[in-house]
C-alpha cells in the first residue's frame, strides 16, 4: 500500500503538469478525466464520480454526493475549474472526508492563471507531512 503522502505528491505533480500543458478554462469533466489516465498510467487505482451514501436520522439516501476522484481508495480529489477556489470548497471536501471517513484530501482548481494557489491540502484527522501551506483547515495560533 502506497503511503498517502506520496499519493497526494503524485496527483500534484500530474496536476501542475497538466495545467502546464492545457492550461485554465476547460471544464472540470476534462481535467478529472485527464488526471485519472495519468494517475491510471502511473499504476493507482482510480475512481471517477464515485457516488457516496449517507445516513442520516436513520433514513439512508444513496448517491448523496460524488467524490470527483478517489485514488487508491483513500486520497479524495475535488477538481474545479474557477476563477478563484472560495471557502465553500474547502468547506465542501472536509465535508465529504468526513463523511467517508477519510484522511487527506485534495482541492484542484485547474481556473487560475497558475496552479500554485489553486491547490489546497485538507486532513480529516490525520498528521499531515506536507507543507502547512498547501493545507486549508491549518489552526493558526
Amino acid at each position: 500500500m502506497r503511503d498517502i503522502d506520496s499519493i497526494s505528491g503524485d496527483v500534484v505533480d500530474l496536476a501542475i503538469g497538466m495545467h502546464r500543458e492545457l492550461g485554465p478554462g476547460l471544464l472540470e469533466s476534462v481535467y478529472e478525466m485527464v488526471l485519472a489516465a495519468q494517475l491510471v498510467r502511473r499504476g493507482y487505482k482510480v475512481s471517477r464520480q464515485q457516488p457516496v451514501d449517507i445516513e442520516f436520522d436513520g433514513m439512508r439516501f444513496e448517491g448523496a454526493f460524488r467524490i470527483d476522484l478517489l485514488v487508491d481508495e483513500r486520497l479524495l480529489v475535488e477538481i474545479k475549474s474557477v476563477e478563484r477556489l472560495n471557502p465553500a470548497h474547502a468547506k465542501q471536501l472536509l465535508t465529504y472526508l468526513r463523511l467517508t471517513k477519510q484522511p487527506v484530501g485534495l482541492l484542484i482548481n485547474f481556473g487560475g492563471a497558475t496552479l500554485k494557489e489553486g491547490i489546497r491540502r485538507l486532513v480529516n484527522g490525520y498528521d499531515p507531512s506536507a507543507s502547512p501551506r498547501l493545507s486549508a483547515n491549518q489552526i493558526t495560533e
